[in-house]
């Protein structure tokens, strides 16, 4: 049986599951069966970056998969590569050494020294962790062999790794903006449920939000509201539009598939919370606390992704059809990508701001810079947009930016502290990009989305099942409501988002739109710098 699968699979892909598997196997293996706790150990910090570690190698693994899936070229020529069998077997002797010394204190310490040692071996763990890394690597392919395959790929194989080196902070950074009582409630009455379907006595307490049974008890917090799977299954579908976007009916895929893959994930994690309720009850309450708060979640949320990734590929609905849709264009000539990319980049900027930078305000110069680049990459789709707007469309702006600066709230404060630590040129520096832009990328961004493509998109689809009228009249509600949700002040948003909503449905054109969102925040940015209340804006 072993003799034919190792026949039957590939070099590459039997390698590739062994590293999967040996990264999976630590990580839980230091999840549930270790003592080990970043909280009681004297370096907290770099034991939670450690244990991230193992998280973002398996997200790697499983973002290389779906591009592999998209990039036939670049899966064949990974097969090559390791065909090839140019590592030696330094490397292998390397890449077990490696695993020795991170196993090496789990076997040899005991657990109740764990913590008070863990900086003593957490340096021993970090060099076994890169000698299983570079082992492994090498091992699959020589180093030459890994220059030639990277040479004609490096981009996207950098913007991966990137991604997958993120995806726990955009996460933990995202998190907030899901965490809402709703959503926590939800999940508690969907855990509620499915616990009277299982257990004898379930014990339910809504106020508290407690739920358990024989004995065993846990608080549903906003943190299992499952918001760590919404992020996941979000990330590996945009993933898939973006390589299979030449492939994919848009449009299709982000109204049926993404709603349906959320409510899968949050399904799953309904049934997650009941199953380690049911451990912890009946067979090992440390197993099931352990599970709670281990890597196992994420784990199963990345399989989710990659099985709804693999029923959509089957479905016939959500594929373009050969010789009747437009051929494929380059990404940088996508009129789609257009308008969706410099938005989402946008918000990853938000989200990296808030991730790295202790007061988030000072990181706007690198948001400013991330969309300007995002817009210069579109330009030449973009272009079309090019005209001169009404005078309505200018008077439209001039009267939001003034409801805007005149409705603010008095108690708005100048949030000043931490401009306060920069020097003259870069308190300079950060006012010219604040002003720049909130006055001329901000408003291209947000218009690009929210009426070219959200608004368009949704009254060209309701149009048929509705009517023109109610078609109108819902797409602009919802795309109003999703530009209001961005704002701190959303009921001024909302009303700004009406106004643009119907200059770019008078006359179809978004350069109306643009320009009232450009004149009404230079009129607010002209209020905040001369006043010094940033929060303005």
């Amino acid at each position: 049986m072993i003799d034919t699968l190792h026949s039957a699979l590939p070099r590459a892909l039997r390698l590739t599951l062994l590293f999967a598997a040996e990264l999976v196997l630590v990580m839980l293996a230091f999840q549930l069966f270790a003592s080990l706790e970043c909280r009681a150990t004297s370096v907290e910090g770099a034991c939670r970056a450690l244990r991230g570690v193992g998280l973002r190698g398996v997200s790697l693994l499983v973002l290389l998969a779906v591009y592999f899936w998209a990039v036939r070229a670049a899966w064949q020529a990974f097969l090559r590569l390791a065909a090839a069998r140019n590592g030696g077997t330094r490397w292998v002797a390397l890449h077990v050494a490696g695993l020795m010394l991170i196993i090496l204190p789990m076997a040899l310490v005991p657990d109740h020294a764990l913590n008070p040692l863990f900086h003593r071996i957490l340096p021993l763990m970090v060099l076994g962790g890169g000698m299983a890394a570079v082992g492994g690597l090498f091992w699959l392919a020589g180093p030459r062999d890994w220059q030639q395959w990277l040479r004609p790929r490096l981009v996207p194989v950098l913007a991966l790794v990137l991604l997958a080196a993120l995806l726990p902070n955009l996460a933990e950074a995202i998190g907030p903006i899901w965490y809402w009582e709703t959503l926590t409630q939800i999940t508690f009455a969907g855990v509620a449920l499915m616990l009277a379907l299982v257990a004898d006595v379930p014990v339910v307490d809504p106020a508290a939000q407690i739920i358990g049974t024989n004995g065993f008890l846990v608080a549903v917090a906003d943190s299992c509201s499952g918001v760590e799977g919404f992020v996941l299954v979000s990330a590996f579908l945009a993933l898939y539009a973006v390589l299979f976007r030449d492939r994919l009916r848009l449009t299709r895929f982000w109204l049926c598939v993404w709603p349906v893959a959320l409510l899968l994930s949050w399904l799953f994690n309904v049934i997650r919370i009941t199953v380690l309720i049911m451990i912890g009850a009946y067979a090992s309450p440390d197993l099931a606390v352990n599970g709670f708060h281990s890597f196992a979640g994420w784990l199963f949320f990345m399989l989710l992704a990659m099985a709804v990734l693999l029923v959509v590929d089957r479905i016939a609905g959500l594929r373009r059809v050969p010789g009747r849709d437009a051929p494929a264009i380059p990404l940088a000539e996508d009129a789609l990508a257009a308008r969706i990319l410099p938005f989402v980049l946008f918000m990853v900027a938000g989200v990296l701001a808030q991730s790295f930078w202790a007061d988030p305000i000072l990181a706007y110069p690198w948001q400013a810079l991330i969309m300007a680049l995002s817009l210069w990459c579109f330009r030449v789709p973009l272009r079309a947009y090019l005209c001169r707007p009404s005078a309505l469309a200018l008077g439209a702006g001039v009267l939001v930016g003034l409801l805007w600066v005149k409705s603010a709230p008095s108690s708005y404060s100048p949030n000043t502290d931490a401009l306060q630590t920069l020097s003259q040129a870069g308190l300079l520096l950060w006012i010219a990009a604040r002003c720049l832009g909130t006055t001329l990328l901000v408003p291209v961004i947000e218009e690009l989305f929210f009426r070219s493509y959200l608004q368009a998109r949704l009254t060209q689809g309701l149009t048929g099942p509705l009517g023109r009228p109610f078609a109108v009249l819902l797409a602009i509600a919802v795309s109003v409501g999703c530009f209001a949700l961005l704002h701190d002040r959303w009921i001024m948003a909302a009303v700004a988002g009406v106004i643009f909503a119907a200059l770019y449905h008078r006359r179809g054109r978004l350069a109306d739109a643009v320009a009232a969102h450009m004149v009404a925040n230079l009129i607010i940015a002209i209020a905040a710098a001369s006043t010094g209340d940033w929060a303005l804006i």
